[in-house]
C-alpha cells in the first residue's frame, strides 16, 4: 500500500508517494538523496541515521516516513549555513573529533540537540546524551571536548 507524504525538510518542502513500510532514513537517502544520513545497523542501536524532527534528534530508522507526515526534518546537509559550518561542526574539525567519520553526521545532529536543551552541559551531561549514539573509532573524549567547546561558542 502507497501513500502521498510530504514533510519540510532542510527548509524545503518536499513530498513523495511512500510504501507504508518505507522508513524515513530510507526516504531520506533513497529518495530525497540526501545520503548525509548514515543506516549504520537497522536496530536504532548506532545513532548513524540520527536527524532533528520537529526540533528533536530522532533516529530515523524508528519510524515509517508517513509518519514525518507535516513534519520539520533537518538532516546534516542541512545544519551548516551556506558555506559556513554550524559550530558543532566546526567543533568537531578543531577537536578532531571524528576518524571514519561514519557516525560524524549523527553526533552532529544529536550534540545540536543536546545545546539546544541543555546550553551549558557538564562533561557528564554530554557523555549521557550521546549515549545512544556509538563511535568504533574515537573513544568520545574528542567527541565530548568538541561538544563542550561548541557550547561554549554558541554561548557568546
Amino acid at each position: 500500500m502507497r501513500s502521498a507524504v510530504s514533510m519540510t525538510v532542510n527548509g524545503k518542502k518536499v513530498s513523495g508517494e511512500v510504501d507504508h513500510r518505507r522508513l524515513l532514513v530510507d526516504f531520506l537517502r533513497e529518495d530525497l538523496r540526501l545520503t548525509g544520513t548514515h543506516v549504520g545497523c537497522d536496530t536504532s542501536q548506532c545513532g548513524a541515521c540520527t536527524v532533528l524532527y520537529n526540533g528533536k534528534s530522532l533516529k530515523a530508522c524508528t519510524i515509517f516516513a508517513v509518519q514525518a507526515e507535516g513534519a520539520e526534518i533537518v538532516t546534516i546537509e542541512g545544519v551548516a549555513n551556506g558555506d559556513h559550518f554550524h559550530p558543532v561542526q566546526q567543533a568537531f574539525h578543531e577537536y578532531h573529533a571524528l576518524q571514519c567519520g561514519f557516525c560524524t553526521p549523527g553526533m552532529v545532529i544529536s550534540v545540536i540537540d543536546l545545546l539546544n536543551r541543555i546550553p551549558n552541559p557538564t562533561e557528564e551531561e554530554v557523555r549521557w546524551n550521546l549515549e545512544g549514539n556509538l563511535c568504533r573509532c574515537t573513544g568520545y573524549h574528542n567527541i565530548v571536548e568538541a561538544a563542550l567547546a561548541a557550547a561554549k561558542t554558541l554561548q557568546r
